[in-house]
């Protein structure tokens, strides 16, 4: 199948016909929104356009790179500018190139200003054997210059959303119009700045429904469960262990600190994540599109 990459990558994009798919927008913290896709059928690509109303879009990070990984790594748009196939096995030796990332150049046809501007279009599909992408999970995090309402809409230049069969979807995106994010963070959240400090200012911590057991800042299922079983794998990972075990490591990309939903050291071995932090998860947990976003 490798071999046929270059002919995918074009394919992805094209002949439409009808499924649902929704696109979600979520603040992070610290000037950070969650880019996330949920659908009934699994999407072979994403064409989207991301618009910020004030500020400028600075970053793109937290998506996955490359084929057969779960995820959506191929990037039509910059593929031919950085990816090299091999002719004979039809093999990429390299994913981990410079420059190799999701959004368009603002040079190509109908695409917006990119990065350091208010905003970017973004190309993103799957090619795979064995580990298809999931029906519902993350695209990317975008990083704001200031506080901002986002929007993401389709980009029927670059070819809007597909499906596996290369149809197109129906996309829902109530949930990804004017979503307003965050200032980003200069001191801390809450009043533990010293807490915040000490472990590396996570940007999970700023998360607004943080507070209430939601590690990952995703919500799962039709019923958008903020918190569920996602965030206790995070929790039993970091279970009673202190910071110097914890720090630095993360499990599927999220940091064990964001576990540590009371912000503070439990006991005499200063167990960050420990019963005051599964307390907080088992009180809120999965509860349809609860708990409110109101951490602080």
């Amino acid at each position: 199948m490798k071999k046929l990459i270059c002919v995918l990558i074009l394919a992805i994009f094209i002949n439409p016909v009808w499924a649902d798919v929704s696109i979600i927008v979520t603040d992070l913290g610290g000037g950070k929104a969650a880019i996330d896709y949920s659908g009934t059928e699994r999407a072979r690509g994403f064409a989207l356009d991301i618009l910020v109303d004030a500020g400028n879009i600075d970053a793109i990070s937290d998506f996955a790179v490359g084929d057969d990984n779960n995820g959506y790594g191929i990037f039509p748009a910059n593929f031919s500018r950085h990816i090299t196939v091999d002719p004979t096995t039809g093999e990429v030796s390299d994913w981990a190139i410079e420059g190799y990332n999701p959004v368009a150049d603002v040079d190509d046809p109908g695409a917006l200003g990119g990065l350091g501007t208010n905003g970017i279009t973004i190309e993103m599909g799957s090619l795979y054997d064995t580990k298809a992408p999931p029906p519902e999970g993350r695209l990317c995090v975008i990083t704001c210059s200031e506080a901002c309402n986002v929007t993401v809409s389709l980009n029927a230049t670059r070819g809007n959303v597909v499906l596996e069969d290369a149809t197109e979807a129906v996309v829902d995106l109530s949930a990804a119009t004017e979503v307003p994010i965050g200032a980003v963070a200069v001191g801390s959240p809450g009043t533990r700045s010293a807490e915040w400090l000490s472990v590396g200012q996570p940007a999970c911590w700023l998360n607004a429904r943080h507070c209430h057991g939601d590690a990952d800042g995703k919500s799962q299922g039709l019923e958008k469960y903020w918190v569920s079983t996602n965030d206790l794998d995070i929790l039993i990972a970091a279970w009673n262990k202190t910071y110097a075990e914890i720090g630095g490591q993360a499990i599927n990309g999220v940091p064990l600190i964001c576990a540590d939903f009371d912000h503070a050291a439990q006991g005499s071995n200063k167990f960050r994540v420990s019963t005051n932090d599964l307390d907080i998860l088992i009180a809120n947990w999965q509860l349809a599109d609860q708990p409110a976003a109101d951490c602080r």
